[in-house]
């Protein structure tokens, strides 16, 4: 009888009902849940209807209080986009209110935008975006807006996430939808719900299904470092189209990723495009189809297609103008790069598929539970005699099995011609980060040298694309880094696809003159100081990192004639118990040459939450380590 009782009370929460703002809300000058933040949600609603004639309707609310307007910025400007396929559909943007509630004169004031305040901003050739920010907003205020979207695009809502930066008094997620219509609800995290709802229901003057979930007290989620992407670690709710039954005939999308790859080899913009073999028959160099191996083949096919076609900058599942247009024009999508390229792998005799995933910023892929809209990246692979090889024509600079770091995102699916299997997307090498410096101190206590920043693997890809986007601030920020008088910054991309950054330097701040003895950190400007592994509150994000890698500081430091060197630090080596991070501070002197090289070795791409405390131990260790100071002293 009890847990009936309690039953009954966890259903009896009434759902969709907005509270009307309150003096006591305007009132208020600090959250209870937590006093110190600077805004915090009052109510949020999101709310999804698909209805029996094969529309999606998304209604909004939201409803946050400002406690430091100047700590809020981002809760005080925002953007809603509106998606337009480029074949007609898109989506519909009404009934918008924006108003600032204020407690003025012992009553709440209202101030409202203006037609004029909001406007619409051409994104690309899919997105409209409108934008506006909140008039009349003083500490205490409570901002609200709410929307409207309708949408012909039924195979999934956009994810709901939960939590947020900042407290939360009540969120809602509410999913009503036609019976006809199947859904699956991709659940994600670790809050659960205070209040559920979930059945056959009356609503609408008609029969639905109906989810909804609803959050009371939420605390603030505060983003981890070295996690790529923290919105994979905050409960969301998303709804993914499964199937449809209209006049007794079934059909089925996404209960399985074998019922994805159906849909995508049906698809015009994917499946239908590999079909078309004769636009790659004579395209790429005879030679290729005369080399010996597989590998071979693959590695000139990918170069073939990084000399000769550019990646416009978008990510997505589905081919836009198609092959055709890309071997015309020599630009395209992520889909038409790597669609080419497994053509062209087939082409040459290779037993070739694409790969499909999520890219890191929209969220790794919820791989148990089936979903076509989470895809917005394609790969290309083969398998040369059990070995599975992938490969990106997206980037200049990858290799067999190295693609864009956006797509390193834990999983993805071969998608071959008849079947669906999940494998990692990871990179399996190791990128190094060598930081090198060979100077000589003078008998003033000046120092002078040349500092070298080389960057290998997946590293050097990175650094180079960064310094191709924008040469300026890629210069700049060493100019920001390294506060002391250098010249001759060089940025260099090597033969091998290493990349290097020089400088010469001339400094009198790395030396301290104690009567005859000069006292100095052997590593100079290198060493470090403190360290970013010390977050205080349990770890609940895994370790992220692109690759697994080795960051080596080297200095060597030449003594002037006639001084000799006194309390030289002795090597040491540290590592946690299964070697999966080691640190070596390693010391060699010959005469009145001093080099000291510390490696810190990282032999995995990601590490579950509980070895966080072993990060901090070894880096506790390094700073520990790297504050030693030698002494030069005149013989």
């Amino acid at each position: 009888m009890g847990c009936f009782f309690a039953s009954i009370l966890y259903s009896q929460h009434k759902f969709l009902n907005d509270p009307k703002i309150s003096a006591a809300d305007l009132q208020k000058t600090k959250s209870e849940i937590d006093a110190d933040a600077p805004a915090e949600i009052l109510y949020r609603s999101v709310h999804f209807i698909v209805d029996y004639d094969g529309s999606l309707k998304q209604e909004i609310v939201s409803r946050v209080k400002i406690y430091n307007k100047d700590n809020a910025g981002e809760y005080l400007d925002y953007e809603i986009p509106v998606f337009n396929n480029g074949k007609g559909d898109s989506e519909k943007l009404i009934d918008l209110k924006v108003v600032t509630y204020n407690w003025e004169n012992d009553k709440i004031t209202p101030t409202k935008i203006t037609r004029d305040e909001k406007f619409k901003s051409k994104e690309d050739k899919n997105y409209t975006i409108t934008k506006f920010a909140f008039a009349n907003v003083k500490n205490g205020s409570v901002v609200e807006y709410s929307y409207t979207i309708f949408s012909p695009f039924l195979n999934s809502t956009p994810r709901t996430i939960i939590e947020s930066k900042i407290p939360t008094r009540y969120v809602e997620f509410v999913f009503d939808h036609a019976l006809p219509i199947g859904y699956s609800i991709n659940y994600k995290g670790s809050v659960a719900p205070k209040h559920r709802d979930a059945g056959h229901k009356t609503l609408y003057g008609n029969q639905f299904q109906t989810h909804r979930y609803a959050y009371e007290d939420l605390p603030a989620f505060k983003d981890e470092r070295y996690v790529l992407n923290n919105d994979n670690y905050k409960t969301g709710v998303r709804a993914e189209l499964n199937s449809t039954l209209f006049n007794n005939i079934f059909k089925s999308y996404s209960i399985s990723w074998k019922d994805i790859q159906k849909r995508l080899y049906d698809h015009d913009d994917f499946g239908e495009q590999l079909k078309k073999e004769s636009l790659v028959k004579n395209l790429s160099p005879n030679e290729i189809a005369a080399m010996s191996t597989k590998v071979e083949k693959a590695a000139a096919v990918l170069k073939f297609v990084q000399n000769n076609y550019t990646w416009n900058k978008e990510d997505e599942a589905f081919t836009d103008k198609g092959i055709k247009n890309l071997i015309t024009t020599k630009i395209g999508n992520t889909a038409e790069i790597n669609l080419l390229l497994t053509m062209l792998l087939r082409n040459v005799g290779l037993n070739a598929d694409p790969v499909v995933l999520s890219t890191i910023n929209r969220g790794k892929l919820t791989t148990y539970n089936p979903s076509i809209s989470q895809l917005n990246f394609v790969l290309a692979s083969f398998d040369d005699n059990g070995k599975f090889y992938l490969l990106d024509g997206t980037s200049k600079l990858t290799e067999l099995n190295m693609v864009s770091p956006r797509a390193l995102n834990e999983s993805g699916i071969i998608m071959s011609k008849d079947d669906a299997k999940l494998i990692n997307v990871l990179y399996p090498e190791v990128s190094k980060t060598i930081l090198s410096i060979d100077a000589k101190l003078n008998p003033d206590g000046t120092v002078e040298g040349r500092f070298a920043d080389l960057d290998t693997k997946l590293y050097a890809m990175i650094a180079n694309e960064a310094f191709t986007d924008d040469q300026k601030t890629y210069s700049k920020n060493y100019q920001d880094e390294y506060r002391f008088p250098f010249t001759n910054l060089k940025h260099q991309l090597h033969e091998n696809n290493d990349f290097e950054t020089t400088f010469d330097f001339s400094a009198d701040s790395f030396v301290d003159h104690i009567g005859n003895k000069m006292v100095f950190n052997p590593l100079l400007f290198l060493y470090s100081q403190n360290h970013s592994y010390n977050q205080t509150e349990p770890r609940r994000s895994a370790i992220e990192f692109y690759s697994a890698f080795d960051r080596v500081k080297k200095v060597t430091i030449t003594l002037p004639d006639g001084y000799k060197f006194e309390n030289v630090p002795k090597s040491k080596k540290i590592r946690t118990e299964d070697s999966a991070i080691q640190y070596t501070y390693l010391v060699t002197q010959k005469e009145n040459k001093l080099t000291i090289e510390t490696t810190v070795q990282i032999d995995d791409s990601s590490f579950p939450a509980d070895y966080y405390p072993f990060f901090k131990q070894i880096y506790d260790n390094v700073t520990k380590l790297e504050s030693q100071v030698v002494t030069a002293v005149k013989k």
